[in-house]
């Protein structure tokens, strides 16, 4: 898409995040501003992708040994040395399809490779299923290596990453 930049995520952004993040809220964990500041304070990396000058996409990551209580961050925590978690990655209901997460999802593995990061890691709902969310992530090599369940039964997920070479 020719009119897409991404770029680092910046203070005005704020609002839009939460926005997105409300959007997609079925797939992910809620957000309010205190929280989204404090996790981007441990955060590895944040991009926006702005459309038009519009915000419609943001990825947020972590490497290990931060103070970041997702289980399943947690999960790759103590199973993995070195790793990039893919924490969220969201996409406007309006722009889904047209390549703003796969751009994202490159610049994460760039991101890993420049920094010599083995593995990158994801989790994919399985109960409720998102095969649209395993379908692309197959397509970048990731592999389940494990399962969870979480948010007391009500969520199985499918936790895999993908070796950077």
């Amino acid at each position: 898409m020719e009119n897409m930049i991404i770029r680092d995520f910046e203070t005005k952004d704020y609002d839009r995040v939460l926005e997105l993040n409300d959007e997609s809220v079925h797939f992910l964990s809620p957000l309010t501003k205190d929280k989204l500041k404090r996790i981007i304070s441990e955060s590895e990396m944040m991009k926006i992708v702005e459309v038009d000058k519009n915000v419609e996409a943001f990825v947020l990551t972590f490497r290990e040994n931060k103070e970041y209580d997702s289980v399943n961050y947690l999960w790759f925590a103590d199973n993995y040395k070195e790793f990039l978690y893919i924490d969220r990655v969201v996409v406007s209901v309006k722009m889904q399809g047209k390549g703003l997460g796969k751009a994202l999802y490159e610049s994460v593995i760039s991101h890993a490779k420049s920094n010599d990061v083995p593995y990158v890691s994801a989790e994919i709902d399985i109960k409720p299923p998102n095969p649209g969310s395993l379908v692309f992530h197959e397509k970048f090599g990731f592999k389940e290596v494990g399962k969870q369940t979480v948010y007391e039964g009500k969520k199985v997920v499918s936790l895999q990453v993908v070796k950077i070479d």
